[in-house]
């Protein structure tokens, strides 16, 4: 039989995935459900003023239902005894990112959803999440929780975060469709590494990729904005875009290398 695969893609030992407590699930479980109710509660407060219509609540609720599911079946990959406060403040920061999804998501269907209340509203919640996303990390190293399950939940909330505000930008037609590659880039890359072996390996923590993520969201932010003028929006997403090429060249060649090196050696 073949070995349960992680977050990292590494295989886990029997031991491995048996040593998470039950309490781990209980509070990851129940972190979820105040996600839940956070959702419901952020719906109930502005769907009446913005008109949101049902489905965008549905959207919300589907796409944190597909985020909890993943959390919680990825937990055997996780080794602490506790589910911990960063954890926590990343199931927060789902929440957040899958009510965002839900609006985004509905404003294809129902343009009038993305009116400019409804993208200041957006621009908030995201400049949230990228907000809390500094403090995870702080809170992980703090109280002794750190771990790749934390960090790869971390980055993949990161990553959708992204892609939602790559297409509420091409949804209200401040920029064209090119600005999809600045939330598909990281999917890009995932395929990559699944389809060429030399691509698998592990990166190592890096500042230049966190600021780069943070640096796509602000000017994802600043695109969004109602106020801002479309070619500013083009100009401002134009170099961000060209920045997170350039970071995963980086990390692409070096990942090359070093599978060609590990392919010589072995």
């Amino acid at each position: 039989m073949a070995d349960h695969v992680g977050l990292t893609g590494l295989p886990l030992s029997t031991a491995a995935r048996t040593q998470t407590p039950p309490l781990v699930y209980i509070q990851a479980a129940l972190s979820i459900l105040v996600g839940l109710i956070a959702i419901i509660a952020f719906f109930r407060l502005v769907g009446t003023r913005l008109n949101t219509p049902p489905q965008a609540v549905w959207l919300s609720l589907l796409l944190y239902a597909a985020i909890s599911i993943t959390v919680l079946a990825k937990l055997p990959t996780y080794s602490h005894a506790r589910f911990g406060p960063a954890n926590v403040v990343t199931t927060l920061r789902s929440a957040i990112v899958a009510a965002i999804g839900g609006i985004v998501l509905a404003g294809q269907q129902f343009p009038h959803i993305l009116s400019q209340d409804a993208l200041w509203l957006v621009m908030g919640a995201a400049a949230s999440v990228l907000f809390l996303d500094g403090c995870d990390g702080y809170l992980a190293r703090r109280y002794g929780t750190s771990s790749r399950y934390g960090a790869r939940f971390d980055m993949e909330i990161d990553a959708l975060l992204i892609l939602l505000l790559s297409v509420a930008v091409f949804l209200t037609g401040k920029a064209g469709a090119w600005v999809l590659l600045i939330g598909l880039m990281r999917y890009g890359f995932l395929l990559g590494q699944m389809t060429f072996e030399r691509l698998s390996g592990e990166l190592a923590d890096s500042r230049r990729r966190k600021a780069v993520c943070v640096a796509q969201g602000m000017a994802l932010c600043i695109g969004l904005a109602p106020a801002a003028h479309p070619r500013i929006s083009a100009l401002v997403l134009s170099f961000a875009l060209l920045s997170l090429i350039l970071s995963f060249a980086v990390d692409t060649a070096y990942l090359w290398k070093q599978g060609r090196e590990t392919q010589n050696g072995s």
